[in-house]
């Protein structure tokens, strides 16, 4: 059993949508390796960390005002310390607690004096075993020597001293204060001696009374820091942020930070970012290509060059522009807006300039502004370069980008109050720049661009109509008459591209060039001949007349390689005969054949073609078959005409000469009334004016030559 082939034109169609997906996919892997790659001159992420020194002065990329939270911090632990420690009020049930040791400390020593069975240096090492109240040896022995009153009145000393030191407020920061000022307070009445004695039994009993409160401290921290307002730091665009050699402070590394001029250390969201945008822009893209069909990117060649040309300028783009000023504003990316637009259609260059100046400015300083500022002047730009057929209209629309891209400047930058009249009037100047950089950029690009694709361009196009050329010199030269034929044809086929929206251009400059082939052997075209002279093809047999007259295809293919015509001219000479027969020759065939086609090789007859392969040829095609069989018929009558191109396009269609081309019942029926138009204004009936007999200068004298009347329209008189 045989397996069923899908048709040619099926596989192709196939093969050219695997191929576009395959290159659409790439194009977004490497559109999303610009985005991660670290590729910048001047990348807009660096390796810091506190501690580091610079390698490098860094400046700000913009201007930028923000909160310190590093500074707030620093400024909220300053009020933090300024706060005194909160103490609580003196508590009375730590001076009962001292003076009952006191008491019980003395009451012990009383003890110990009194037992009559330890000897003296007994006595002493139990005084010195006090655990509240260190004694030393010589005071043990004073207080041991004393008497029963001297003792009593120490005792009594002692605890009033101790209550007197105790009604005070006494801190812990303060102990020591309070503890040298218990000398000064026993009575003076007593001896020095007596009086140290109380001293000593009175000072290690002196505590804080007054205790620190870390919740209450803490609270007034916490109010003291709220009530810091935050701290604001400004930079100025291009201000540095820190000099080379400097260390990283956090300070310095917050607004490195605050302007992302750190690189994180996990990058997984920088790489879900970048991801997220380039898938959804690949899906624009794909769905584009999918709801509009772009006849201009049909080629492989188109495709590739299209993405290739995207992808440089945005590597370039990510190259240059990241971590800089003034930089970013004279980039001339636009220019790969008015390129495609030139090259292609409006429509790919708004479509693609729109997803490039995405991309370009994704995750950098300023990103929004710079993503207008690309967006809006390639927009503009691209309108106002409209077809590009002067070079006037390159330098108009640079003049475009820079106005737009200045008024960007001006809209983003002058609210800003940080901003100063030097910085904006350099970056107008930028605009301005990048403006003409970007139109100059243009047509060499699409000089060169226009070369490998074998496309070629309004400017080319004008060039070629310039009645000096030497191909057209050399054409007027030797076939006036086909050079003339040329005129009318272009004419009919412009008028009719018009009305159907196809290029005009492309149809005027190829239909002026079909014929050059002609002018190789001028004198056997019927509208090369001179009148009364004898036709040459008369004296040939009808093969050879054919050979002749088809040979004219291959002799202008010629000519125009030998002067370098664009492929897109060969093919109007190519194709507008398409695979057709020249009738009158084969009608000479087969009248000395008896009519009997079997004798006849027909193929012998048939142009090489091939048939025309877009609208533009098959209007030049239709046009030249309608203004020959106009000469040979002379119709008058406007429905003469009518039906005179309705035969002509009927013909071609039976004879398959169309089904390339994509023309429409509707657009037949346009190409129907522009070709009857044009020919009635071509072949409108004239009046012949009758002669008349002028007046000499002497009255009533007649001139004997007459002269023309003049016409109606230059004649002063009714």
């Amino acid at each position: 059993m045989k397996t069923p082939s899908l048709p040619p034109t099926l596989v192709q169609r196939l093969n050219r949508m695997v191929i576009k997906r395959a290159l659409l996919v790439l194009c977004s892997l490497l559109s999303l390796g610009a985005l991660l790659f670290p590729i910048a001159i001047r990348p807009p992420y660096l390796s810091l960390k506190v501690g580091d020194v610079a390698s490098q002065d860094i400046l700000a990329p913009k201007n930028l005002t923000f909160v310190s939270e590093v500074l707030t911090r620093q400024a909220q632990e300053e009020a933090r310390k300024s706060v005194a420690p909160v103490y609580l009020p003196p508590d009375p049930s730590i001076t009962r607690r001292q003076i009952e040791k006191l008491q019980l400390a003395l009451n012990y020593i009383t003890t110990v004096r009194y037992d009559p069975y330890a000897a003296p240096e007994q006595k002493i090492e139990d005084l010195q075993a006090l655990a509240d109240i260190p004694i030393s040896e010589q005071t043990a022995r004073l207080i041991i020597d004393l008497n029963d009153n001297q003792w009593q009145t120490i005792q009594q000393e002692a605890l009033l001293t101790l209550e007197q030191v105790m009604r005070g407020t006494i801190r812990e920061d303060r102990l020591e204060e309070a503890r040298q000022s218990v000398p000064g307070m026993i009575s003076f009445t007593l001896p020095e001696e007596q009086a140290r004695i109380v001293a000593d039994l009175v000072t290690p009993l002196v505590q804080p009374n007054s205790l620190y409160s870390e919740t209450l401290t803490e609270r007034a921290r916490e109010e003291a820091a709220k009530r810091v307002e935050p701290v604001t730091r400004s930079y100025l665009a291009g201000e540095v942020i820190v000099r080379r050699g400097q260390l990283i402070t956090p300070v310095v590394m917050e607004a490195l930070e605050k302007f992302g001029l750190v690189e994180t250390e996990n990058r997984y969201r920088e790489i879900a970012g970048a991801t997220a945008l380039v898938a959804s822009l690949s899906v624009f893209i794909g769905l584009y290509f999918t709801r509009q069909r772009a006849h201009s990117l049909e080629s492989l060649k188109a495709l590739l060059l299209l993405a290739f040309t995207f992808l440089v300028f945005l590597y370039a783009a990510r190259i240059v522009i990241p971590n800089r000023v003034v930089v970013p504003y004279l980039f001339p990316l636009p220019a790969f807006a008015l390129t495609v637009a030139s090259l292609y259609s409006l429509e790919i260059g708004l479509v693609f300039s729109l997803v490039l100046s995405l991309l370009s400015t994704y995750n950098l300083p300023n990103a929004l502004g710079l993503f207008i500022f690309y967006l809006l002047t390639s927009l503009m730009g691209i309108l106002a370069l409209g077809k590009a057929r002067r070079v006037a209209n390159f330098f108009g629309a640079g003049i475009a980008i820079g106005l737009t891209g200045s008024a960007m400047i001006i809209a983003f930058r002058l609210p800003d109050p940080f901003a100063d009249w030097i910085g904006i009037t350099t970056l107008v100047g930028s605009s301005f720049i990048n403006g003409i950089a970007s139109a100059s950029l243009t047509l060499l690009l699409q000089f060169l661009f226009s070369q490998a694709l074998g496309v070629i361009t309004p400017l080319q196009l004008l060039d070629l109509l310039r009645p000096d050329h030497s191909l057209l010199q050399f054409v007027l030269r030797n076939a006036p008459g086909s050079y003339q034929h040329s005129l009318q044809v272009a004419n009919l086929a412009e008028q009719a591209a018009e009305a159907i929206g196809a290029d005009t251009l492309l149809t005027r400059v190829g239909a002026i060039y079909h014929d050059i082939g002609k002018a190789v052997n001028p004198a056997f075209f019927i509208e090369n001949q001179v009148q009364g002279k004898t036709n040459p093809h008369n004296e040939l047999d009808p093969y050879t007349s054919a050979d002749i007259i088809i040979r004219h295809v291959e002799d202008g293919v010629q000519l125009a390689r030998k002067h370098r015509l664009p492929p897109r001219i060969i093919d109007f000479i190519r194709e507008h005969h398409g695979t057709l027969i020249a009738r009158y020759q084969y009608a000479r065939a087969l009248e000395a054949a008896g009519n009997d086609p079997t004798q006849v090789d027909v193929q012998r007859f048939r142009y090489p073609g091939p048939p025309p392969q877009s609208r533009e040829t098959a209007l030049l095609m239709l046009a030249d078959m309608t203004e020959a069989r106009a000469r040979a018929e002379m119709p008058t009558e406007e429905e003469e005409f009518r039906n005179l191109v309705r035969k002509a396009i009927e013909y071609c269609q039976r004879e398959r000469q169309l089904d390339q081309t994509n023309l429409t019942l509707r657009d037949f029926y346009l190409i129907t009334e522009s070709f009857t138009k044009t020919l009635l204004n071509a072949y409108h009936p004239r009046i012949k004016y009758p002669e008349v007999q002028p007046f000499s200068k002497s009255a009533g004298e007649q001139a004997t030559q007459p002269i023309e009347s003049p016409s109606p329209l230059e004649s002063h008189t009714p």
